[in-house]
């Protein structure tokens, strides 16, 4: 369920600055997810140009290594009904989806044919750590960041619609907004979401206090001392 109060204006406003810059926005905001809620594992990035996507997380997980054990007609339906979750979001949506596989990746869910589909349905990007394949081809302006890269979907099947997955580190319930670029993805807890702009202001503000001393020819010890004291007197 999206948060009333935050507007599509809100989440792109934060697709402004790097992921990097949104963590270190929310040490500031909520200290207390300084050491979780991250992606701490890399991904292959499709795409590391793109700007930041955010959005609202449509979780769910799969299998690829074997096929389904449904009826042709139960696991037709069961897709429709995936691309039914994902489709009502009311806002902008980033898939985070989990591979169950033993070793995730044996077959990818993510190419050509399902970015497209996905990117009609008003989704950002996809968060797995499962594979991706047919790079060249895959929708434009669509970011996807996974486990590999391979070259077949073999069994690929939807498992369960809507859980709370973990990704990489990154344990995600369906809703939850997610910030995510070349770097790898947040949690953004809705509570932060109009809170970060200011806090980054105020980082890069104490931090362009020590970055022009670092750069100036007299750099030295001293002068990062009396840096990092000014900075942390801006408030």
């Amino acid at each position: 369920m999206t948060d009333s109060t935050i507007t599509t204006a809100d989440l792109d406003l934060l697709s402004q600055w790097d992921t990097p810059t949104i963590c270190n926005a929310m040490e500031l905001v909520m200290p207390e997810r300084r050491g979780h809620g991250f992606s701490v594992m890399p991904f292959v990035c499709a795409k590391p140009n793109l700007k930041p996507i955010v959005g609202y997380a449509r979780t769910a997980t799969i299998r690829a290594a074997a096929p389904a054990t449904m009826a042709p007609a139960d696991a037709k339906a069961h897709r429709a009904a995936y691309y039914e979750h994902v489709a009502e979001a009311d806002g902008p949506t980033i898939v985070v989806l989990e591979d169950l596989d033993p070793t995730p990746g044996v077959g990818a869910f993510w190419g050509e044919v399902n970015t497209a589909i996905h990117k009609g349905l008003g989704c950002r990007g996809v968060v797995t750590n499962g594979s991706i394949r047919d790079l060249d081809d895959c929708a434009p302006a669509f970011q996807l960041l996974a486990g590999k890269v391979g070259p077949s979907h073999a069994h690929v099947h939807v498992v369960e619609i809507g859980p709370r997955v973990t990704v990489h580190g990154m344990t995600v319930e369906n809703g939850d907004i997610l910030h995510a670029d070349q770097h790898g993805a947040v949690v953004v807890p809705a509570a932060a979401v109009k809170e970060l702009p200011a806090a980054i202001d105020l980082i890069a503000r104490r931090e362009a206090v020590i970055l022009a001393a670092a750069r100036d020819p007299g750099f030295n010890i001293e002068v990062l001392k009396k840096a990092m004291a000014d900075s942390a007197e801006i408030h």
